[in-house]
C-alpha cells in the first residue's frame, strides 16, 4: 500500500503550517485563551483565507471537494499549533455530515455555502462525546436522536437548545451539556440514513483527533528537544546525558510506529473499507499512547516548571490529556477492537496486516 502524498498536498500543509507558525505562537494562544470566548475572531478570519473550511464542501456548493486524505495532514498541524476544535469541527466533520445529505436537502443548501465561506460555526453532538465542544458559540449544533431503528440527525440552531459550560483542564476546550427537543423542524436524515452519517461521523472523528494528538506529541518532543539543548547541569546541556537522550527517542519512535497506522485507517475511511472501525480504532489507540508518551517523557526533561503556565509545555501537554478521551475513550476503542477481532470475520496475521 501506497502511503506517499502528492507534492500538492505536502506543498498544502507546508504552508498552512507556516501560516500558523505566524499567527497562532503560544503567546498569542494565551492571551486569546484567557477572554471570556477563549476564541480568536480575527484568526478565524485569516484561517478561512488560507481555504480550510472550504476543503470539504463540494464544489456545487462553493468548495474544493477534497476528502480524508487531505485532512491526514492538516489535522496534524491543527495539534500542533493547539488550533481550536471548531476549525475541524466545522470543515471538516460538519462539512462532510452535511455533504452525506441528499442534493438540494435544504439543510444542506443552506449550510454548505456558509462552511465554505467561514461564516458559520457548527457544534457536533456525538451519542460517544458526553460534552460538545464549542457549543456555546456555534450558530448551528448537529445532534442525534436515538430511536427505534437508529439514530435520527438533527441540526438545531443555536437559539434552540439550552448550553451549560463544563469546565476543562484545557484552557483550549470551551465544553458544554447540551439540552434540547427533536423537532420536525429540525430533523435533516432520519434514523436509518441518520446511523449511516453517525457511525461514519465517529470514525472521521477519532481518526482527526487521531491526526491531532499525531501533532501534538511532535510538539512536545520539538519543545524537549530545545529545553534539553539550553538547560546545562554540570557545565553541559542535559541533552548530552544518555538518559535524556533515551526519553525523547522513545518519543520519536511512538510518533514515528503511530503514523502509519493513522494513515491506514485515513484510507481505509476514505474507501469506505469494511473493517475501517478496527483500523480507526487502531489509530486512535497508537496516537493516543504516542501523545500519552510525549506529555510524559517531556515534563520529565522539564522537570516540575513544565506544569507552569508561563511555559509551552503545559499547553500542549494538557490538550493532549483531554483530547485522549474525545471522539472514544481507550476503553471504548479497546473494546471495539476486541469485538472486531475476536468476531472471525476480519483477517488476522502477518499477511493480513494490510488487508483489503
Amino acid at each position: 500500500m501506497d502511503f506517499t502524498f502528492t507534492e500538492e498536498q505536502i506543498a498544502f500543509r507546508d504552508s498552512i503550517s507556516r501560516f500558523l507558525m505566524r499567527e497562532a505562537a503560544p503567546e498569542l494562544l494565551r492571551e486569546v485563551w484567557e477572554t471570556d470566548q477563549g476564541r480568536s475572531p480575527d484568526l478565524r478570519a485569516k484561517i478561512v483565507e488560507q481555504g480550510l473550511f472550504s476543503l470539504s464542501v463540494p464544489e456545487a456548493e462553493g468548495g474544493m471537494g477534497l476528502g480524508d486524505i487531505d485532512w491526514a495532514l492538516l489535522t496534524q498541524e491543527l495539534g500542533y499549533y493547539a488550533i481550536p476544535d471548531s476549525t475541524a469541527d466545522t470543515g471538516y466533520l460538519a462539512a462532510a455530515m452535511l455533504a452525506a445529505l441528499p442534493e438540494g436537502h435544504p439543510m444542506r443548501a443552506e449550510w454548505l455555502p456558509r462552511v465554505a465561506d467561514g461564516s458559520c460555526r457548527i457544534a457536533i453532538g456525538h451519542p460517544v462525546n458526553p460534552w460538545v465542544a464549542d457549543a456555546k458559540l456555534a450558530d448551528l449544533l448537529l445532534l442525534p436522536n436515538v430511536v427505534e431503528g437508529g439514530i435520527e440527525l438533527h441540526a438545531v440552531p443555536r437559539k434552540d437548545v439550552d448550553i451549560t459550560s463544563v469546565e476543562s483542564i484545557d484552557a483550549s476546550r470551551r465544553l458544554a451539556s447540551v439540552s434540547w427537543k427533536p423537532a420536525a423542524a429540525t430533523l435533516a436524515a432520519d434514523a436509518a440514513a441518520g446511523a449511516l452519517i453517525w457511525a461514519e461521523t465517529l470514525d472521521r472523528g477519532a481518526l482527526n483527533v487521531s491526526g491531532q494528538l499525531i501533532g501534538l506529541a511532535q510538539r512536545m518532543l520539538d519543545l524537549a528537544v530545545d529545553y534539553a539543548a539550553q538547560r546545562k547541569q554540570f557545565g553541559k546541556p542535559i541533552g548530552a546525558f544518555q538518559a535524556v537522550k533515551h526519553h525523547l527517542a522513545d518519543v520519536v519512535t511512538k510518533i514515528e510506529f503511530a503514523k502509519p497506522v493513522l494513515y491506514r485507517a485515513v484510507v481505509a475511511l476514505a474507501n469506505n473499507e469494511p473493517h475501517r472501525g478496527l483500523l480507526t480504532s487502531h489509530a486512535k489507540l497508537v496516537c493516543a499512547d504516542a501523545a500519552w508518551t510525549a506529555a510524559r517523557k517531556s515534563i520529565q526533561v522539564h522537570g516540575a516548571m513544565g506544569y507552569t503556565w508561563e511555559v509551552d509545555l503545559q499547553m500542549f501537554m494538557k490538550r493532549a490529556w483531554v483530547m485522549d478521551a474525545a471522539w472514544g475513550d481507550r476503553g471504548y476503542h479497546k473494546a471495539r477492537m476486541a469485538d472486531a477481532l475476536l468476531s472471525g470475520q476480519v483477517p488476522t496475521g502477518p499477511a493480513a496486516s494490510f488487508f483489503n
